[in-house]
Formats: C-alpha cells, sequence, structure tokens
C-alpha cells in the first residue's frame, strides 16, 4: 500500500483534465469494448463474460459455495446469485445444499456447461486477442501485469474483494 507521498508524488505526474487522460475513464471505456468484443467473438453462446468466468472458477474449483465465489469471481451476492441463477435454470450449474451447512449451497458445474465452456474457449480466447491486439506482444504481457497489480493494490475498494489464487 502506497503511503501519502507516493500518493502525491503520482498526482504530481499524472494528467487528469482532459476526459482521456482519466485512468476511470478509459478503463470503463476498455470494459465496454472487452464486453463487445466478447459478445462479437462468442455469438450464439448466450454466456455473458462474468457468466463465462463462474464457469471457468467452477470448472477449477468445484464445490465452492456463493460466498467463495464471489471473492474468487470478484462480483457482490446478489449479482452472484442472479448469475447462478441463471446458469441453472440452462442446466449449466447445478446448486445443492452443502453437507456442512444446510443454509449454504454448493455450486458444481454439470457436464453440460463444462461442454459449453469449452465449446466457448476458442471463442472467448479470440476476444481476448482481438482486445489486445493493438499492443506488441511485449506491452501485452506487460498491460495484463500493470492491470493485475492494479487489481491487487486497490482490491479493497471494490464492491467484493476478490480473492487470488496463483
Amino acid at each position: 500500500m502506497g503511503t501519502v507521498a507516493d500518493t502525491k508524488a503520482a498526482s504530481a505526474t499524472i494528467e487528469t483534465g482532459h476526459l482521456w487522460q482519466r485512468p476511470g475513464f478509459l478503463i470503463r471505456r476498455l470494459n465496454q469494448i472487452h464486453i463487445a468484443l466478447f459478445f462479437e467473438c462468442c455469438k450464439g453462446f448466450e454466456i455473458t463474460p462474468v457468466q463465462y468466468g463462474l464457469l471457468t472458477t467452477l470448472s477449477e474449483r468445484p464445490g465452492l459455495d456463493q460466498t467463495s465465489l464471489c471473492a474468487e469471481v470478484g462480483v457482490d451476492r446478489t449479482t452472484m446469485a442472479d448469475v447462478l441463477r441463471r446458469l441453472e435454470e440452462r442446466g449449466l450449474v447445478k446448486r445443492e445444499p452443502s453437507p456442512a451447512d444446510g443454509r449454504q449451497k454448493i455450486a458444481n458445474i454439470t457436464t453440460k456447461g463444462r461442454r459449453v465452456m469449452n465449446e466457448m474457449y476458442e471463442s472467448m480466447r479470440e476476444a481476448q486477442v482481438r482486445f489486445l491486439a493493438p499492443l506488441d506482444p511485449k506491452e501485452r504481457a506487460e498491460f495484463v501485469r500493470m492491470m493485475m497489480l492494479l487489481v491487487e493494490g486497490n482490491n479493497q475498494y471494490g464492491r467484493t474483494s476478490l480473492k487470488h489464487f496463483d
């Protein structure tokens, strides 16, 4: 976490007068662009980026409860409940009461969910590649590394803290 002196030093080097110089504006715009590319590349699957992220998480870490999924994907409980409900209605996810605590539900990706996720993989990957295409290969890796630093360094300000696993 940066000190007050670090914040003041950064403030002196960051231009924010014009809208296009503001990191928040640019991040929001990049998110819009990424979502548009995702839907263009993944046409026909009717899966959102958040839903695909949840399916990916459940394929890597099956049997998580809703609270754990919120921390893994970085969305709030209300959004997670809605995403899980929609995926369950489509037969892509199954929820069952937790054997340890009947008040909690454990989510798992279904065989159909895994099939859809795998069928979508190349389309999802194309969206990522197209999104980063304006950068040269070295810049792509550096951009992703810097985004990870920003997320990890500012994680406490999100509506849900993201839990990062290596």
